[in-house]
């Protein structure tokens, strides 16, 4: 029975395993009777530490219930999902909330920043929830907005940043606590084709240092930069190949 000494990844006694997600015949359905949605209909994948994964679907294809249940944010109806070595569906809510705070890192389309508050204290957030320190926080926030080129950039408001800069400072947030795997819903639907680039170019660094991504995205030139690309077709995975390079 998994217990909450698991999540102890500050003291180093997680167990480093592969793959780092892996879902066995997910299903989700949603109402009952004739009103009945299948929105997964027996989803397989295992995602391995440092790959990188673009997840494709029309509309209804159940892309966005997969990455909110990959994001732990929802539960399948059926079907286990593993993450990092871990089974989600045993865990407390108490428990998913720490594997939501520490083992991945979130990234929107909307950015969801704070307003009238700083970039740093943006990246800072997910650390104040883990109860770190304060000098710590400041410390890791700075490496943090440093790695994607806006330590500069610190002191702004989201109001005073581009919106591709917005989107940097959202991808230091998430990687501030060293997670597992970071995953992203739509990271480049707000931009412009040049934020686009920096953000593209940015993941494409991070993943060569061995940071493990997971981005859903409609548009196909953001999948054609992953390393691997799966389609998904009525909460089916219709295909899944490596992009050539």
């Amino acid at each position: 029975m998994t217990t909450a000494a698991t999540f102890r990844w500050s003291e180093g006694t997680a167990t480093v395993t592969k793959p780092v997600l892996e879902v066995q015949e997910l299903r989700k359905v949603y109402g009952e009777g004739e009103a009945t949605v299948h929105a997964l209909a027996g989803v397989s994948l295992t995602v391995d530490r440092g790959d990188y994964v673009a997840i494709m679907g029309s509309s209804g294809s159940g892309k966005s219930t997969l990455m909110n249940i990959l994001g732990c944010l929802d539960i399948p109806s059926t079907g286990r999902y593993l993450l990092d070595g871990v089974d989600v569906s045993r865990l407390s809510d108490k428990q998913l909330a720490l594997v939501r705070n520490r083992l991945i890192g979130f990234i929107f389309q909307s950015f969801n920043l704070i307003p009238r508050t700083t970039a740093l204290a943006n990246v800072e957030l997910p650390l104040a929830y883990a109860g770190v320190k304060s000098a710590e926080r400041r410390k890791r926030a700075l490496a943090s907005l440093d790695m994607v080129g806006l330590a500069d950039r610190a002191g702004h408001e989201p109001n005073q940043l581009s919106g591709g800069q917005q989107q940097r400072v959202a991808v230091a947030r998430a990687l501030v606590t060293e997670p597992a795997l970071l995953l992203a819903d739509e990271p480049t639907g707000n931009l412009d084709s040049r934020s686009t680039e920096d953000v593209l170019k940015i993941f494409a660094d991070l993943n060569a240092q061995g940071r493990t991504i997971v981005l859903i995205t409609h548009e196909a030139e953001v999948g054609a930069r992953a390393k691997r690309l799966i389609r998904l077709f009525d909460g089916r995975v219709r295909s899944d190949e490596r992009n050539k390079r």
